[in-house]
């Protein structure tokens, strides 16, 4: 799991974008309860891991303005092989709305990586790791991220069937 972690934060970390911002903890809070989790005294909880020695809180990993609008996103990561099976992690990528509110714009299973290529509104494409050698990359279509390519190592792959 803390391999996952430090991979994790050198995959969102190496990609070219904004510098990395702070949140004020209201912020914080905001956009833990926007990624649908819920504070167990010092720690956030979301995916309902009933207890398992696998089980890492919430975090999050990064916060930075991903699509050039001037608010700022925020990666969440949690780990449970209860959750999230052999992939043992999970993540939601939440973003500051201009009513100042949080919302939810992609979540699921594995480890995310952002790219340096482009969807919709200059929103980046997203590829979900995990277990195997071809992983998804998913693009925003101006209202949700969708299945763009699958790729490994930045190369075109077809994923085992």
């Amino acid at each position: 799991m803390m391999i996952q972690h430090a991979l994790l934060s050198l995959m969102i970390g190496a990609t070219p974008a904004a510098a990395q911002v702070t949140l004020s903890p209201a912020d914080q809070a905001a956009a833990f309860k926007a990624a649908g989790f819920e504070k167990h005294g010092a720690a956030w909880h979301g995916c309902g891991d009933p207890g398992t020695a696998s089980y890492t809180p919430g975090a999050i990993e990064t916060v930075r303005d991903l699509d050039g609008d001037g608010r700022p996103e925020a990666v969440i990561t949690e780990g449970s092989t209860a959750c999230f099976g052999g992939d043992e992690m999970g993540y939601t990528l939440v973003s500051k709305q201009a009513d100042r509110s949080w919302k939810s714009i992609a979540s699921g299973t594995g480890i995310l990586a952002i790219l340096a290529t482009k969807g919709v509104a200059g929103w980046p494409d997203l590829e979900i790791g995990g277990q195997g050698f071809c992983f998804p990359v998913q693009r925003w279509n101006g209202k949700a991220y969708v299945l763009h390519r699958h790729q490994y190592e930045g190369k075109p792959c077809r994923p085992a069937r």
